[in-house]
C-alpha cells in the first residue's frame, strides 16, 4: 500500500480504564460506560470508533455527491456503535450509521450513500468483519 497518511495513537493506563492521546487535539480520559460496570466518567472506545467513522463516511459522501454533481448541504452522518457477546467468550462490534441528506430524494439520497460506502476506508476495513447498516433518514 502506498501510504498517504499515519495518525498515531498512545493508551496508557490499564486500556479500557485510562487516557489517550492522538496528535495535538486528543487528549481523552478513558473509562467503560456504566452499562459495562465502569464509571461511565470518560469517552470509551466504541465512542471514539463511532465518531471517526462517522466522520470518515461523511467526508466519503460528499466525495461521492461531489462526483455526481449533487449539493449536499446541512447533511450529517451518525455512527452508532454496538458492543455485544460473540457467542465464543469475546466481544463483537455492529455499526449503524444514519445518514441525513436535506432536499435530497430519499432513493438518490440512499445511492449516494451505498456508494460512499464502497469507498469510506472505515468501510473498506471492516466489510466481512462486522455488520454495519448504512440508513438515510429524513432527520
Amino acid at each position: 500500500m502506498d501510504v498517504l497518511y499515519t495518525a498515531e495513537a498512545v493508551s496508557t493506563g490499564q486500556g479500557r480504564t485510562g487516557h489517550v492521546t492522538a496528535g495535538p487535539y486528543i487528549d481523552l480520559e478513558v473509562a467503560p460506560p456504566t452499562e459495562l460496570g465502569g464509571s461511565g466518567k470518560g469517552t470509551n472506545p466504541e465512542q471514539l470508533f463511532a465518531a471517526g467513522y462517522a466522520a470518515c463516511f461523511h467526508s466519503a459522501l460528499h466525495a461521492v455527491a461531489r462526483a455526481h454533481k449533487v449539493k449536499i448541504d446541512d447533511s450529517s452522518v451518525g455512527g452508532r456503535v454496538h458492543l455485544g457477546p460473540n457467542g465464543q467468550g469475546g466481544y463483537q462490534l455492529a455499526v449503524l450509521l444514519e445518514v441525513v441528506l436535506p432536499g435530497i430524494e430519499h432513493d438518490l439520497g440512499q445511492q449516494l450513500a451505498d456508494e460512499a460506502h464502497q469507498v469510506c476506508p472505515y468501510s473498506n476495513a471492516t466489510r466481512g468483519n462486522i455488520e454495519v447498516t448504512v440508513t438515510v433518514s429524513e432527520d
